[in-house]
């Protein structure tokens, strides 16, 4: 990205940043809620061919809108596929491993472990677009961390696998993060294109690994299809699965990764507590209610910390972020958040 365009980009007013992550923040909130409906209550076999159902009305909104010419991106040719990747396998992994993890665990703990998501942003932001944070931040997230082990060793319903699922998608949703504001500034591609190209590559071989490991066939012979009820929830989740990927994508643009994560972290204050009264499936001690409040309280300093550092409008702060990137890519590989 050119040092023009990394300017324009730090130029965002307040207000589209605002209303960017606010959106992030409710798509993510309610499409959590609606893959919990659909995969707990209704218990439907398939995690995969969810994610697959998201996949298509991806592909198919944004198709329909490019050929309406609501939209614009890039026709596809050979060299998308080195401008993309490695998005595409960022974005099945995070996919997969998130509805898996969605299924298994309860949503407080859901959203605690989640929070380490933020860690694995900032380092990954630091080793790739050569970021630096200052130390109120660092301590920000190290509190978030603490109260999350706090609260996760205290977890009555532990399970290796559900963890592991957690774990992973922790580390695919900060990667996914930072390549996603990378390769906003790749030419052709823009915000609709790294969408719908993402998609594109990664279903057809998604469906073929659900259909060899059995999970189609689970899916299509599920008994609820004939609910309207079940229907109406899995068409939800379908639709919220593009809407959170296009928040994602614009939070991403008017703001930095980090920031992306740090919305998720606010947005799962309202879910973690909601969860303790709503679901059912929280299992209630001290010391894991002690870890997820330490965990929340880290979550809203870190936010309030950010936001304010980005509403601000200092010269001299959005002059060091620029500092941060372009010196060390001349050539304007890194983009500037």
């Amino acid at each position: 990205m050119s040092a023009d365009a990394c300017q324009e980009t730090a130029e965002h007013s307040g207000l589209l940043k605002l209303s960017s992550a606010v959106f992030y923040a409710g798509s993510s909130f309610l499409i959590t809620v609606v893959n919990k409906t659909v995969l707990t209550s209704f218990r439907f076999p398939s995690y995969i061919c969810l994610g697959i159902g998201q996949m298509i009305t991806t592909l198919v909104v944004l198709y329909a809108a490019k050929m309406s010419k609501t939209v614009t991106f890039q026709d596809f040719d050979k060299s998308i596929l080195f401008k993309i990747f490695p998005l595409p396998l960022l974005y099945v992994g995070n996919h997969i491993t998130g509805l898996a993890s969605t299924k298994k665990l309860s949503l407080p703990m859901f959203t605690v472990l989640r929070k380490f998501t933020i860690l694995m942003t900032m380092i990954l932001e630091v080793y790739i677009l050569r970021k630096k944070f200052p130390k109120r931040l660092v301590y920000s997230v190290v509190a978030i961390v603490l109260g999350a082990m706090v609260a996760a060793s205290s977890d009555l319903a532990f399970d290796v696998e559900s963890y592991t699922f957690i774990l992973l998608n922790d580390a695919f949703t900060a990667a996914n993060s930072v390549y996603t504001k990378k390769k906003l500034g790749t030419e052709g591609l823009g915000k609709y294109g790294v969408l719908f190209y993402n998609a594109l590559i990664i279903v057809i071989p998604t469906l073929l690994a659900s259909a060899f490991t059995g999970d189609l066939h689970k899916a299509v012979t599920f008994e609820d299809w004939v609910t309207a009820t079940f229907i109406f929830c899995f068409f939800m989740s379908c639709v919220m699965g593009f809407v959170l990927m296009y928040s994602i994508v614009l939070c991403s643009y008017y703001n930095s990764a980090l920031t992306t994560t740090v919305v998720g972290a606010i947005k799962n204050v309202a879910v973690a507590y909601i969860g303790i009264f709503v679901g059912g499936d929280y299992l209630f001690s001290w010391t894991n209610f002690l870890g997820l409040s330490i965990c929340m309280s880290g979550g809203l300093a870190y936010s309030y910390l950010t936001f304010i550092q980005k509403s601000s409008g200092s010269n001299g702060e959005r002059t060091q972020e620029l500092r941060i990137h372009i010196p060390e890519d001349p050539k304007g590989e890194y983009s500037a958040n």
